[in-house]
């Protein structure tokens, strides 16, 4: 990792996976084969640390994607609930269906502002 624009080992590449779907280093350490020192080194690593930013930036775009996906499904939700004269009027909130247009509105916030600062 010495020159620059040099390619990740694959065990490094494994050890940002796993830093992406496990709570704590030692879990992603374990999980990825390495012992939890190397993994806390490779993070002094700007390569490693920058690719496992772009990995991060990466998923939580998934996630956002996946939220606004879901927004036609809340709108429906909410429009068939809000309607519905037999439902409680707590149900009639449907704090689920509005987290998700939320979450989908402020994801294309972050995009925005992401864009800008790029």
């Amino acid at each position: 990792m010495k020159g620059h624009g040099e390619k990740l080992s694959r065990n490094q590449e494994r050890a940002i996976s796993a830093l992406l779907v496990h709570p704590t280093m030692t879990q992603a350490a374990d999980a990825a084969g390495i012992g939890e020192v190397t993994l806390w080194r490779w993070l002094r690593i700007p390569a490693f640390k920058e690719q496992y930013r772009l990995a991060r930036r990466e998923a939580v775009n998934q996630a956002v994607g996946q939220l606004q996906a879901a927004c036609s499904v809340a709108v429906v939700a909410l429009t068939d609930i809000s309607k519905d004269v037999n439902c409680p009027a707590s149900a009639r909130e449907a704090s689920a269906a509005r987290t998700v247009l939320e979450m989908a509105l402020k994801g294309v916030e972050l995009e925005d502002l992401a864009v800008r600062v790029e």
